[in-house]
């Protein structure tokens, strides 16, 4: 059995970064009170991808971008062994009555998903949250978390890894990993 498997390669990444991008352009163009916020440490990457793709598409946009870190919000922060560092967290305006497209990489047990949502509410209370990731793990949920837009669904067990790696653009599932805390 080998020990990763390639789910997604460069061209093919740009393709499903490409379509999520038409797809929330489909339901929120003219993008009145929208907001994208990328969640750290690894959303980041895709939500700058599809924020620079809807700008290409409506040069004149001004869409807001923001990167959140949900690190204290976390219900895990206390079986940490080693200091936590938090991220940079970039908002520099209000999610207050906003349309926010929460956006990472992977969704995997949904507790990130759910410290995100806490720690939004520092920036105000939205009308509205819609959930954007590259890759669904589908059967490894903990909470009842389902995205709205989807570049990949994986089924996979729980001692695989999921790596989206931003700089070689591939995504991988590593079929050899011991660590069942894996994304």
């Amino acid at each position: 059995m080998a020990d990763s498997i390639t789910l997604l390669q460069s061209e093919v990444l740009q393709i499903t970064v490409c379509r999520l991008g038409f797809q929330i352009i489909e339901n929120h163009y003219p993008f009145n009170n929208t907001v994208l916020l990328g969640l750290q440490p690894r959303g980041i990457y895709l939500a700058n991808k599809i924020h620079n793709f809807i700008q290409l598409q409506f040069p004149d946009l001004k869409l807001s971008l923001g990167f959140l870190d949900a690190t204290f919000h976390r219900d895990d922060i206390h079986l940490q062994q080693s200091p936590i560092f938090p991220q940079v967290q970039q908002i520099d305006f209000s999610i207050e009555d906003k349309k926010v497209i929460l956006i990472d990489d992977v969704l995997y047990t949904g507790r990130t998903i759910r410290a995100g949502l806490e720690s939004m509410l520092d920036f105000g209370r939205p009308t509205s949250v819609e959930l954007c990731v590259l890759i669904d793990r589908r059967y490894s949920r903990q909470l009842p978390i389902e995205p709205n837009y989807v570049g990949l669904t994986v089924d996979s067990r729980a001692m695989q890894r999921v790596k989206v790696d931003w700089e070689s653009e591939t995504v991988t599932l590593n079929t050899n990993n011991s660590n069942p805390k894996g994304q």
